[in-house]
């Protein structure tokens, strides 16, 4: 098996049954605001577009890309398909040309051509709400896990495909918290260093789960070259930013793992694989590689000089903001949030929009949307019209996908994270807000079986994602916290201190006094 690094989260695999490019992505994602880092644009993305197979973990756009799968990859080209909850991925590719589907059903593995071939799709609200998922491949030879951005949560069934021979990994982040929130400074810095360090907590418990031969840091970080975001890149200047680069993971794995086999692989790097072994080897000279970690300021500045062009056609596709631009949204957004009772329940209030000059609220108690009053509102989001425009323009249905992971907008709340706020704005139309309702009406249900964990006795799956407490929970002084997500939850009275609306069932563990004869 030779997998060859495209960028970011891409793949390109070549075995004897056939190649599979997994994940390209080029172009600028989010209103311009991220790009692939390093640069992987001069890659020969005619050939590479020649793959048997591809396979796109889902539509957030730096795994998406539009444009490159339109222009470069054959439609020829079978795809592997995830079990998703709706079509939107299947609609999407359609639209592009694409004929030739492999539907998969999660965590099924099926055989093609001698290819073994295994997606496990994840289906929660916090993954899309559509979904995300992870590749695992088998040639007979060697096994890989292409993890991207998914975070699944039954490994068991990963290692029953097959003991991992290459693990590719998200180690990086890929989110606006704290960038975007407006705190004060020393406390920006303290979350983004909570933030890093939660996310490398999880790479590396990941890690130590799969147990692969070779393990290979990919999906992210992107890189910032619009002028207005630049100092979001790496750690930030002051370092609140969170976004750790791929030679900063392998030198904390080195310290933390020194027995793992961990490898930099980066745009145009080769690996070879054949069962456990692995031969890998650079486009880049070494003294290239070193100058782009090492004096990545400069590095960047070069990438943004020559970005300027795609910059520039960015900002010319916005839309002009209309002057109904609230009566838009309350024609799109009213009949939505009638549907939503779960979302309405969980956000219980106001959320302020500040889109330019004009202020509206989402009001989800009255389920109205309208001119801001100067009432109380405990969650406030602030951007430029032009971007709110655009996506009105283009029924942006996932807001996430667009305005929120662009860190073009500014954040403030009153207490707790509130996950409910965010779902509403990434199931913006009728098919996602009846999927995501269904799927809070299920987990209410709640979950039946408890788990013993550091002296209590605690509900097996964390209420925040289904994590399994037993693999990702860790108690210390009282508290639990769930490392899939950095989630913490009181367990003398159950409150979840991440968000509002999660609280946990938990016990101490009642100890049976050792009777003597």
């Amino acid at each position: 098996m030779r997998v060859t690094g495209v960028g970011h989260a891409g793949l390109f695999i070549e075995t004897h049954a056939g190649s599979v490019l997994c994940d390209p992505w080029v172009n600028p994602a989010f209103f311009g605001s991220w790009f692939p880092f390093p640069d992987n644009s001069d890659l020969d993305w005619e050939t590479l577009g020649k793959a048997d197979y591809l396979y796109v973990s889902h539509l957030h756009r730096d795994h998406f890309d539009a444009e490159l799968l339109a222009r470069f990859v054959s439609k020829d080209a079978t795809v592997l398909l995830p079990d998703f909850p709706t079509d939107e991925l299947e609609q999407a590719l359609t639209a592009l040309g694409f004929t030739r589907f492999l539907r998969t059903q999660s965590g099924i593995p099926v055989v093609r051509d001698g290819l073994r071939i295994m997606i496990t799709s994840l289906t929660g609200p916090g993954d899309g709400p559509i979904g995300d998922s992870a590749l695992s491949l088998d040639d007979g030879r060697t096994t890989l896990l292409n993890q991207n951005d998914a975070h699944p949560l039954d490994i068991e069934r990963l290692r029953e495909f097959g003991d991992v021979n290459a693990y590719f990994t998200q180690f990086s982040g890929a989110i606006w918290w704290p960038m975007v929130y407006e705190l004060p400074p020393a406390a920006k810095k303290e979350f983004a260093r909570r933030k890093r360090a939660g996310q490398s907590d999880r790479a590396v418990r990941y890690i130590d789960a799969v147990e692969a031969s070779h393990v290979f840091p990919t999906a992210g970080p992107p890189c910032f070259l619009d002028d207005e975001l630049f100092d979001l890149n790496g750690h930030g200047v002051d370092g609140e930013s969170i976004f750790t680069d791929q030679v900063e993971f392998l030198a904390e794995i080195a310290q933390r793992r020194p027995q793992v086999s961990a490898h930099l692989l980066l745009p145009g790097s080769v690996a070879e694989l054949d069962g456990a072994n692995c031969r890998l080897s650079h486009r880049y000279s070494d003294d290239v590689v070193r100058r782009i970690f090492a004096e990545k300021r400069e590095y960047l500045r070069g990438y943004q000089r020559r970005a300027q062009p795609a910059l520039r056609r960015e900002r010319q596709s916005r839309a002009p903001v209309p002057d109904d631009l609230l009566e838009q949204l309350r024609a799109w957004w009213e009949p939505l949030l009638q549907r939503a009772d779960n979302i309405c329940a969980g956000v219980a209030g106001p959320v302020r929009l500040d889109i330019g000059e004009c202020s509206i609220v989402v009001d989800f108690t009255a389920r109205q949307v309208r001119s801001y009053a100067g009432e109380a509102c405990r969650y406030r989001l602030s951007t430029s019209a032009d971007l709110v425009a655009t996506n009105v323009a283009r029924r942006e249905v996932d807001w996430s996908n667009s305005l929120f992971l662009s860190l073009r907008f500014r954040a403030s709340r009153v207490g707790q994270y509130n996950e409910y706020v965010y779902t509403f704005f990434k199931c913006l139309s009728e098919e996602r807000i009846d999927y995501v309702e269904n799927w809070y009406d299920q987990q209410n249900d709640g979950d039946v079986h408890d788990i013993e964990l550091d002296g209590w006795t605690v509900q097996r799956r964390c209420p925040h994602l289904n994590a399994d407490l037993g693999r990702f929970g860790s108690v210390e002084d009282g508290t639990l916290t769930c490392a899939l997500h950095g989630w913490r939850f009181d367990l003398t009275s159950g409150r979840c201190l991440t968000s509002g609306g999660h609280e946990i069932r938990a016990t101490p563990t009642q100890v049976i006094p050792t009777r003597h004869a």
